[in-house]
């Protein structure tokens, strides 16, 4: 037998062998799901950030000019 027969016999064989996965094939959807989740709550945590520090802005527009930053 030559070392290719050999090889491809090894290649079928290993394909066969049937490999179980660690956890049900849905549970890869609720990991994925419950990290998307956190993420969002991440994300919609920063929602309305500049409005909360008002004084502050209001502030640093009057030092500096109202629309320094508006790009006119």
């Amino acid at each position: 037998m030559s070392f290719t027969s050999t090889a491809v016999a090894g290649i079928l064989a290993s394909e066969a062998a049937h490999v179980e996965l660690p956890m049900p094939a849905w549970a890869y959807g609720l990991v994925a799901l419950i990290i998307f989740a956190a993420l969002a709550f991440v994300t919609a945590s920063y929602r309305d950030v500049a409005n909360r520090h008002r004084a502050k802005a209001e502030a640093y527009a009057a030092r500096h000019g109202a629309d320094e930053h508006s790009g006119h």
